[in-house]
Parts: C-alpha cells; sequence; structure tokens
C-alpha cells in the first residue's frame, strides 16, 4: 500500500490540494487519508475508488 499512498500523495501535491481538502472531497476521514498516504492503512475498495475519482485517477 505504500506505493498506492505515494500515487495519491504525488497527485495531491500537483492538484495543489491539501490532505484535508482531499479527504472533505472524497468523504474519508483526515485520519484515514493520512494513513493511506503514508502507507499505514489497508483501505476498502469503496474508499480507493472515492480517492481516485476525486483525483482524477483510475
Amino acid at each position: 500500500m505504500e506505493e498506492f499512498g505515494n500515487i495519491i500523495k504525488e497527485r495531491r501535491k500537483a492538484l495543489s490540494i491539501t490532505q484535508r481538502e482531499l479527504a472533505a472531497l472524497a468523504g474519508v476521514g483526515i485520519n484515514t487519508l493520512t494513513k493511506i498516504e503514508r502507507g499505514e492503512a489497508n483501505p476498502s475498495l469503496k474508499v480507493v475508488m472515492r480517492i481516485l475519482d476525486t483525483l482524477g485517477l483510475e
């Protein structure tokens, strides 16, 4: 999951979106998003899809 977290973090930064903004837009908790970006969480497919959709990724 660490690689996924890095992809999310880099895309978020490229879009100039804060963690708090992304969490709100994707409908996930800020703590969850932080753990995902650090590779410390195993999010459900539903959460992954929400984040990817929000960032315009597939």
